[in-house]
């Protein structure tokens, strides 16, 4: 029996992210939902061409109810309001506004998608997740968290150091969005842990530079091309395909932590080996102040989770 992937909100993250799932022979049965009228067809047609391109056949269904889809082995939840483009906001700031969107998905897609695996995409991505997991009571729920960072923080410290970013390994852990952190004791060039590379080639970086381009470099494209896209896209493609093929690749997505000085658990971005399962993560190999960096992290989560959560009409 094939693999069937859903993904949920058919928007300009949704898209390029099936589309992703698609080229990459993820799936055999690819499900989309949208529910703007005709938009999961027109999107599910194209789909089709370019399968037809690839002589992929791929089973493409489209649906404008979440309840239409059933029995899918992994979903991929997008749906929901982005940052706007020329507003000054945070991502904290769609909390309420997605909420009940969340709620809703959780509430009529877990019931008929039993033993599904769900990756949430919807921003605030780590409260939103948190709120997943609370109404759906599902097992595997992770946010995408910090995996379009780590990709930024990548990018950057290959701009900024001359290396060809295949060459340059590091995660950003914490929250997906102001409270960012990058790991660097995870960071190495070339294989030569950061510290080392820096004395021995005698470059120097502007990690506060590196650290605000992480944080803000979204927002910046937002404000111009109007959303973040291909980037996001390729990393919730990487994970989708560490799942499905149980690879055990580490990736700095957000699963669920109880730290003790918290009411509840709540997803936060640690490095993690993604497969079927989930772990182990590398929190006991951060540095003590990588870690309460994520504790202090986890906190604006909570908040905000809350927020999201006393914002339903329960």
């Amino acid at each position: 029996m094939g693999t069937h992937v859903a993904v949920v909100g058919n928007g300009r993250i949704g898209r390029p992210t099936a589309y992703s799932l698609l080229i990459e022979g993820l799936t055999d049965e690819l499900s989309l939902v949208d529910t703007k009228p005709g938009l999961a067809w027109a999107f599910g047609e194209e789909l089709k061409h370019g399968a037809a391109s690839l002589n992929l056949d791929t089973e493409i269904n489209t649906y404008e109810v979440d309840e239409g889809v059933c029995g899918a082995d992994l979903v991929v939840v997008c749906p929901g309001k982005p940052r706007a483009p020329g507003v000054q906001m945070d991502r904290r700031d769609l909390a309420t506004q997605n909420a009940e969107t969340i709620n809703h998905v959780a509430e009529v897609m877990a019931p008929r998608n039993p033993g599904a695996k769900w990756i949430i995409v919807t921003n605030p991505v780590d409260a939103m997740a948190t709120l997943f997991k609370r109404v759906s009571g599902e097992s595997f729920v992770i946010s995408t968290g910090d995996c379009p960072d780590t990709l930024r923080f990548r990018a950057k410290l290959s701009m900024d150091l001359g290396v060809p970013v295949s060459r340059v390994e590091g995660y950003v852990g914490g929250e997906h969005g102001s409270a960012a952190y990058p790991l660097w004791s995870t960071t190495k060039i070339m294989g030569t842990p950061l510290d080392e590379y820096l004395k021995t080639s005698g470059r120097s970086l502007d990690r506060e530079g590196v650290t605000a381009y992480v944080r803000g470099i979204s927002k910046q494209l937002v404000d111009t091309i109007g959303a973040t896209e291909f980037g996001p896209a390729a990393g919730f493609r990487g994970v989708v395909g560490a799942v499905l093929r149980d690879s055990g690749e580490l990736f700095s997505v957000a699963d669920s932590v109880k730290f003790p000085d918290l009411p509840e658990a709540v997803h936060i971005s640690i490095p993690t080996h993604v497969g079927e399962k989930l772990g182990p993560s590398i929190w006991e190999k951060l540095l003590a102040e990588e870690q309460a960096s994520i504790r202090l992290a986890a906190e604006a989560i909570y908040m905000n989770y809350r927020l999201a959560w006393e914002s339903l009409d329960r």
